[in-house]
């Protein structure tokens, strides 16, 4: 499992034709906050049940508020068989300082 910083992920959804597939592992109400266009929401507690909905040889890349659900989401998925998985590194809290500072916080 590696890291991504917000800026590197920002280049990468700005130049890639085909970006990772983006899950964001926060609650309901934290996405209706604050979301990074583009992703998935699919809470951390629901990530078992839906894992077989996920193709394991796609690039994955995990998001929550600050990197820790996702860190140990991406791990799950890591040992699941998942061999592309990225964490974000400081989660959508980072994003929003280093990326989208006009973007709501909680």
């Amino acid at each position: 499992m590696r890291n991504i910083t917000p800026k590197a992920l920002a280049e990468r959804l700005a130049t890639e034709a085909e970006p990772p597939l983006l899950i964001d592992v926060r609650e309901p109400w934290e996405a209706a906050i604050c979301q990074i266009p583009g992703s998935r929401l699919i809470p951390m507690r629901e990530i078992p049940e839906q894992r077989a909905g996920l193709d394991a040889d796609r690039e994955t890349l995990v998001i929550c508020h600050h990197g820790v659900r996702s860190l140990q989401v991406a791990l799950y998925l890591e040992r699941m068989g998942h061999r592309k998985v990225l964490n974000l590194q400081g989660g959508i809290a980072a994003w929003t300082e280093q990326v989208d500072p006009n973007m709501a916080t909680y």
